[in-house]
């Protein structure tokens, strides 16, 4: 199998602007290649969640550009980045975002509305939590409640899985 590159970031700056420019990202370039398991490390406040957040569809760089298998994202518009993030990205966030009055087998099917209770269910039950899948948010433990994040962001068999820490 040859390695291709699945994705591109070229030149991406994030400015915030207050009463002063913030430069949370600034021109950013890399590769990675299918396949390839990367880490991101950097101090608090070095830009790390923002390029997640930009990546996954959920923000917008200043300048530069970032494409998926040859398709530029930075570039679509709303209704395509819509389908982007539900098709085509699993997210895991930093707090992991469940809905507190869902539980975990519910948690799970809100990745994609065409989610069955068995592929959420089978996801569950690899990640360890098949007898804890009615279970709310409250009632399991931090490292449960990541789990069903990270069940959330594998069921849907995303292109691209982004973890917040």
């Amino acid at each position: 199998m040859r390695n291709m590159s699945f994705l591109k970031v070229s030149n991406l700056t994030k400015i915030y602007k207050t009463a002063l420019e913030v430069y949370a990202l600034n021109d950013v370039s890399f590769e990675i290649n299918e396949g390839e398991l990367v880490v991101i490390l950097g101090s608090s406040g070095a830009g790390k969640s923002t390029l997640l957040n930009i990546l996954g569809g959920m923000d917008n760089a200043t300048s530069g550009e970032y494409q998926i298998l040859d398709e530029c994202v930075s570039k679509m518009n709303a209704k395509e980045l819509m389908n982007f993030r539900l098709n085509d990205v699993g997210f895991v966030f930093q707090f992991y975002n469940l809905m507190p009055n869902l539980n975990a087998l519910e948690n799970v099917m809100l990745a994609h509305p065409n989610i069955s209770n068995n592929e959420a269910l089978d996801i569950l039950t690899q990640v360890g939590l098949k007898d804890r899948c009615k279970n709310f948010p409250e009632a399991l433990s931090g490292g449960e409640q990541q789990r069903v994040a990270i069940a959330r962001a594998l069921v849907k068999k995303p292109k691209i899985i982004l973890c917040d820490e």
